[in-house]
Order: C-alpha cells, then sequence, then structure tokens
C-alpha cells in the first residue's frame, strides 16, 4: 500500500543488544557499586571471548579472512559466479588477501558460505554438547546482568512486530515483519564497530539471528558508522519511512545527527531507563515522534 510506514531501528551491538567489553574491564559491575562481583563479570566476557573467537575461526573462516573485512557479506557479491560450493576445498583454493578479481571470488565464496550458516542456526553447526555449554552461558550471563540479555531481545521483537505483543503480526521473514493491523513494516538493522564476522557470530551466540538477518549486519570497522547509515538510508529509503538509531557510543550519535534520525543513548547505570531492562517500545515510539510527528503510531498500544 502506498501509505505503508517502514520503520527502521539500527542498533549497535557491543553495549547495547549485549554486554562484552563492560564486563571485560569491569564498568558495568563498576556502575552498582560493589553490588555486583567484577570478577565474575571480567570471566563471563572472557568466556564469551573465547567462544566468539573459536566458532569464527573453526566454522566461519575468520582465520583465513580476518585481514579482509567488509562491510557487509554482499560487498562482493558480483564477484560470485554461483559455483557449486558443495565439493569446493576452501583450505586448498590459494586464497589470499583480494587485491585482484580473483581472490575477490574466493572471498565472495566464503561470505556465501557464511551466510548459509547463518541462516541455519548455530544448532546445525554445535554438537550436542557445545550448545549445552552455550545455552548455560547465556543464562548465566543473563542472571548477572539481570535479564540484559533477553530484554533487548524481547524489544527487538517488539519493535519487529510493532507492538508490545510480538505475536501480534504476521510472520517474521528475515528481520522483517509486516503488521497484521497496520500494514506497516518492521525491519531490525545492527551496525556494529566491530569486524564482520565475529559480529554475525555474536548474533548467533547471542540469540539474535532471526531477528536480525545477515544482510542487515554492517560492519562500521573500515568505512565508519556514518557511511553504513547512509547505505541503509538508501536500501530502505521512501517518503514513509522512518529511521531511529540506538546505541551506547558518540559515533553513532554524530552519524544519527548527520541523518536527522532520532537517537537513543543507551546507557549502563541501573537508575537508567535506557538500559535493559528498561528501554520500551513505547519509549522507542516517543524518540521517533520527536522527529517524524505521531500520525497515528503504530507503536501506541493504549
Amino acid at each position: 500500500m502506498n501509505n505503508q510506514i517502514t520503520n527502521v531501528y539500527i542498533w549497535d551491538m557491543d553495549e547495547t543488544l549485549i554486554l562484552l567489553k563492560s564486563l571485560l574491564n569491569g564498568s558495568y559491575a563498576e556502575a552498582f557499586a560493589g553490588l555486583k562481583d567484577a570478577q565474575k563479570g571480567v570471566e563471563i566476557g572472557k568466556m564469551w571471548e573465547k567462544h566468539i573467537l573459536q566458532i569464527s575461526d573453526d566454522f566461519f573462516f575468520y582465520e583465513q579472512i580476518e585481514n579482509c573485512n567488509k562491510p557487509f557479506l554482499e560487498a562482493l557479491s558480483k564477484y560470485d559466479d554461483g559455483q557449486d560450493l558443495s565439493d569446493y576445498d576452501f583450505n586448498q583454493d590459494g586464497f589470499s588477501p583480494p587485491h585482484d578479481d580473483l581472490n575477490k571470488r574466493k572471498l565472495a565464496y566464503r561470505h556465501r558460505v557464511i551466510a548459509n550458516k547463518y541462516k541455519q542456526g548455530l544448532h546445525n553447526i554445535l554438537d550436542q554438547e557445545m550448545m549445552d555449554v552455550w545455552d548455560a552461558l547465556y543464562k548465566m550471563t543473563d542472571e548477572y546482568t539481570d535479564g540484559w540479555l533477553s530484554s533487548a531481545r524481547a524489544l527487538l521483537e517488539q519493535c519487529l512486530a510493532g507492538n508490545e505483543d510480538p505475536t501480534i503480526c504476521n510472520t517474521i521473514a528475515g528481520g522483517v515483519v509486516r503488521s497484521n493491523a497496520t500494514g506497516s513494516r518492521h525491519i531490525n538493522v545492527l551496525v556494529t564497530s566491530g569486524s564482520l564476522i565475529p559480529s554475525l557470530v555474536k548474533c548467533l551466540l547471542f540469540r539474535l539471528d532471526n531477528l536480525i538477518s545477515h544482510e542487515n549486519v554492517y560492519s562500521s570497522w573500515d568505512v565508519g558508522k556514518l557511511q553504513c547509515f547512509q547505505w541503509i538510508k538508501e536500501r530502505f529509503d521512501n517518503r514513509n519511512t522512518r529511521f531511529c538509531a540506538i546505541g551506547d557510543g558518540w559515533e553513532e550519535c554524530e552519524a544519527a545527527q548527520a541523518m536527522n534520525w532520532p537517537f537513543i543513548k543507551v546507557d549502563l547505570r541501573p537508575n537508567s531507563s535506557h538500559r535493559f531492562p528498561g528501554l520500551t517500545l513505547r519509549t522507542v515510539g516517543f524518540y521517533f515522534s520527536i522527529v517524524y510527528g505521531n500520525p497515528d503510531s503504530e507503536n501506541d498500544d493504549d
């Protein structure tokens, strides 16, 4: 329909949807003024680091392509000739940093496999023992952070549904949902300052993969957040598209200001409403309305 509104939510990852750096450096525990065991947070963070790196290397070619970071998986798709890769030997194809078209094609092959593995999910990659270890670590982290991970995930679901009851929608397809009630469309996009492959693995490990599709994961490592925001605007923009950025850092704040988008700054402090748990769909809708007005806002569930 011509008047369909599209809401695009552009999320930062670290210290926004997940906690990792603040666990490792103790800043998360410090915000609680002695009520949190800082050493336990460091140990949890180190376990996450180990799993992220191990899975990146073992299943997502990271050891081979660490120095070939691209801002998104489709960046080299024009070099992919569609070759059947079922019997392709990625360890013997002579891949080196992609200075020429041949190596760009080899990197594009790897990106295609990574995209397929992302779509299949971790349960098709890890054995049951590793799945149990991962599940226990997720639960331990969520308990230590008073539900930060599960609350962030719940808000992503609500954003996709356009309603605080995420079941009031059609099917989720690739991190995009069309709302039954309004005909509106809702899209979650991730723009992280981390490199691309570990960021995709983080999405899998932190249970975000069914809420953020692989083509909506951007790494600003080399290009900066403003460039990523500009690409996102070009992809999704029409006269009824509304954008909102959510993160904890100055770079995404400045980039959102440059784009004239609302920006929600996430705050670790326990008394803040702009954290998890705490941040709600109603608050996100308020930020949208400040910039775009509030025409029959689908974020309002009154």
